[in-house]
């Protein structure tokens, strides 16, 4: 038993399960769907970092996360959103993520895909062109590693931009210089502010048509496209619209199930944040929607949704705290430690009732385990058990 605290200043109680639902590694490979976890990494809790300081990483335990996901078949988006970039990883750790993780990636066969951004740029005003070179930098870096490219939204590009011809002309020369299909990201402001506007207008429907342009003018160089938009709406109406061969992969954290099981016009592949704690019921539902399945591929993730949308709530870019916390109580690693301190980014009873939805789902490999560390978390609030 284990008396959590809920938001009202009281405590209950809960009995943990003692049962774990999560897979074996293994099986076969997922076949009707395309899936990439954006995975967070470990920091290294011994060395002496500042907020604003470069990162400390833990190597060891961040690669291992990733042979983790590959373990079970899926594919690793690497160095995005998840993994803090921009909020805690600047681009020198980026960049060294990416080498590691491509290298790892090889070594054991993984599928990998990684994030060119501008964040190598300074705080402030940027021309065009250097944003353009920003981006050249970094494609040059991922592409030279072997990874696959994704093309992530940029917060200079967003702010030196002045309508959508600008969008269309830097997207232009980046796909036109690169050497395989890309991914385009387009990532909401709900996920980060200063995307506000991102393709030339804060009218999503305007800002679409102009996503679309760019599309339109090189589906030879275009992968697909992730949407991270949190509208389920929204995403199946742009995945009607795109050309013949281009992929949607899905970015919505709240809607996953419905877009990925898809209708009689279409589905979306994945890319998501909330497959790094959900990997092995991912591959597993994916698995089961291999064979036609799709009601048993609902009844996999349907009841995951909760949990998702608990550690995605507004405000949504901070849910890389949740991941992180549920990394720590699935024992892939030793600390509750996260690059630039976002470990204080969420409150007690958020990370109790993660840690109640999580349990419930029967995530955690060694319940026991989990159990043991949210009671040391809670003694640290001074919840007495």
């Amino acid at each position: 038993m284990i008396r959590l605290p809920g938001g009202d200043g009281t405590l209950r109680d809960h009995e943990p399960r003692t049962d774990a639902r999560t897979p074996a590694p293994g099986g076969a490979p997922l076949a009707s769907r395309t899936v990439f976890s954006a995975a967070h990494v470990v920091a290294d809790p011994y060395t002496d970092t500042a907020p604003d300081g470069p990162a400390a990483v833990d190597w060891d335990a961040t690669l291992a996360f990733r042979r983790h996901l590959w373990s079970y078949g899926l594919g690793v988006a690497e160095a995005m959103d998840t993994a803090q970039r921009g909020m805690g990883l600047d681009w020198a750790g980026a960049a060294e993520l990416i080498r590691r993780s491509a290298a790892e990636a090889q070594a054991v066969g993984g599928r990998i895909a990684c994030g060119v951004g501008t964040d190598q740029l300074a705080p402030g005003a940027h021309t065009l062109s250097e944003v353009r070179a920003a981006y050249e930098e970094q494609l040059a870096l991922v592409e030279g590693t072997g990874a696959q490219v994704i093309l992530m939204a940029s917060r200079a590009l967003a702010a030196a931009a002045r309508g959508p011809e600008d969008y269309l002309a830097v997207y232009g020369d980046l796909l036109r210089q690169a050497r395989q299909p890309v991914i385009l990201h387009w990532l909401g402001d709900m996920f980060d502010p200063a995307l506000r506007g991102y393709w030339g207008s804060a009218d999503l429907d305007a800002a679409t048509d102009t996503f679309l342009d760019v599309i339109a003018a090189h589906p030879e160089k275009v992968d697909g496209v992730k949407v991270s938009l949190l509208e389920a709406r929204r995403e199946i109406e742009l995945r009607r619209r795109l050309p013949a061969g281009v992929r949607c992969y899905t970015g919505d954290d709240f809607n996953y199930p419905e877009l990925i099981a898809g209708d009689e016009q279409g589905f979306s592949h994945a890319l998501l944040g909330i497959f790094d704690p959900l990997g092995p019921l991912a591959a597993e539902a994916v698995r089961v929607l291999d064979t036609g399945d799709t009601d048993g591929f609902r009844k996999i993730l349907d009841p995951t949704v909760e949990l998702s949308r608990h550690l995605f709530q507004a405000p949504t870019r901070f849910y890389k705290t949740g991941v992180v916390f549920l990394a720590w109580l699935a024992g892939h690693q030793s600390h509750f430690t996260m690059v630039g301190g976002l470990q204080s980014a969420r409150s007690l009873p958020h990370f109790t009732r993660a840690y109640e939805l999580a349990d419930g789902l029967g995530l955690f490999p060694d319940p026991a385990l989990a159990e043991n560390r949210m009671k040391s978390l809670l003694a640290t609030y001074g919840v007495d058990q």
